[in-house]
C-alpha cells in the first residue's frame, strides 16, 4: 500500500524514484481506505533528508499512510529552506485538536545540552503530554527517545568519554513479542550520540521493558508494556551515506571526530559502506506501524 505526501514535498520524487509506493491527495481521494494518521516531529536540522528516510521506512509496508510534518514553533530551524517549511509543516497549535494513529519524534542535536535547557522543551512537552490522549503509539529516535524516557519516566542521561559512532551489534532480548517479531537474534543498527541511558536506572521502572541491547552502544530498544511508548537510542532510518556526511562535516569543522565503528569494509574509508542495518530497520517500522499502531487503534 502506498504513502500518501504532496506532489511538491522533495521526497516525492526521491521515493518514487526507488519504487517506493507513493501517491497524492487527489489520487487518495478516490480510494476508499482510511489511511493510519503518522505525524512525524522533525527536530533534525537535516529536515529534508530526514524526512526522506523516514518516509521511506513508513511507505515499506501494506499499511496506507498519511503522514503529516510538525515543526516546533519555539525554534527557528537555520539549516532548512523557510519555504519548505511553510509549505509542508504545521505546527503544534495547529493540530492540537487532531488525533493521529502514530507519532515519531526525531533526534535532535541537542544531547549536550540539560533537557530544560532546550529552547524549544517547553513545547515538546506539551506535545508529548498531547500524546498521552491524541495519538495510538509515539515511536522515539536518539535525543528523542532520550527526552521521552526523561519526561515520561524520570530517566537520565549521561555523557559519554567518546561520541557513539557508528555501526553496532544488538542481541534481541524478548523475540516473541510483536515489536520484534522476524528480528534475527543479533542485528546491526547506526548510532550517533554523545550521551547515553543506562540500565540499571531502566530496569527500576515497571511499565517498561529493555527489548534490545548491545555490548558496545548498551540499551538500544525500550518499549512500555501497552506498546504506546518505543524508544530507540540509534538511528535506524539513517541512509547508506549519512555517517559518513557526518564524519565529513565534523572534520570540516576540526571537530574531536573518529571514524564511523564498523561502517566501512575492513574499517578502510577508501571502501564502500558496509550496509548491514536497513533491513532490520524496514522490521522494525513495519512491525511497529502494524502491531502498536493499526493493530490497536480505534
Amino acid at each position: 500500500m502506498p504513502i500518501k505526501i504532496p506532489k511538491t514535498l522533495p521526497a516525492n520524487a526521491i521515493l518514487q524514484s526507488e519504487n517506493v509506493f507513493v501517491i497524492d491527495d487527489e489520487r487518495a481521494l478516490h480510494q476508499d481506505i482510511r489511511s493510519l494518521r503518522v505525524a512525524i516531529l522533525n527536530l533534525m536540522p537535516t529536515k529534508i533528508a530526514t524526512e526522506t528516510q523516514l518516509l521511506r521506512l513508513l511507505g515499506n509496508t501494506p499499511l496506507q499512510v498519511e503522514v503529516v510534518l510538525l515543526r516546533t514553533a519555539s525554534h527557528e530551524a537555520k539549516n532548512t529552506d523557510a519555504e519548505h517549511l511553510l509549505t509542508h509543516y504545521l505546527t503544534f497549535e495547529e493540530i492540537r485538536e487532531q488525533r493521529f494513529d502514530g507519532l515519531v519524534i526525531t533526534g535532535a542535536p541537542v544531547e549536550l545540552l540539560e533537557f530544560e535547557e532546550v529552547d524549544y522543551w517547553q513545547e515538546l512537552t506539551r506535545i508529548l503530554d498531547w500524546a498521552e490522549s491524541n495519538v495510538q503509539s509515539t515511536l522515539y529516535l536518539c535525543w528523542g527517545a532520550q527526552a521521552g524516557l526523561y519526561h515520561r519516566y524520570g530517566i537520565p542521561k549521561y555523557r559519554l568519554p567518546r561520541k557513539m559512532f557508528g555501526i553496532f551489534e544488538h542481541r534481541t532480548l524478548h523475540s516473541a513479542l510483536p515489536l520484534l517479531r522476524g528480528f534475527d537474534e543479533h542485528f546491526y543498527a547506526p548510532h550517533s550520540r554523545h550521551t547515553e541511558i543506562r540500565l540499571e536506572d531502566l530496569v527500576k521502572v515497571k511499565d517498561i521493558r529493555i527489548l534490545a541491547r548491545s555490548d558496545a552502544a548498551g540499551v538500544n530498544i525500550v518499549g512500555s508494556t501497552d506498546n504506546r511508548h518505543i524508544f530507540v537510542t540509534g538511528h535506524p532510518e539513517y541512509d547508506p551515506l549519512t555517517l559518513f556526511s557526518e564524519y565529513s562535516r565534523d572534520l570540516a569543522k576540526g571537530a574531536d571526530i573518529h571514524l564511523p565503528e564498523n561502517y566501512f569494509f575492513d574499517n578502510d574509508p577508501n571502501q564502500p559502506v558496509n550496509v548491514r542495518w536497513r533491513s532490520h530497520a524496514n522490521l522494525l517500522f513495519a512491525n511497529w506501524l502494524n502491531y502498536c499502531v493499526y493493530q490497536t487503534t480505534s
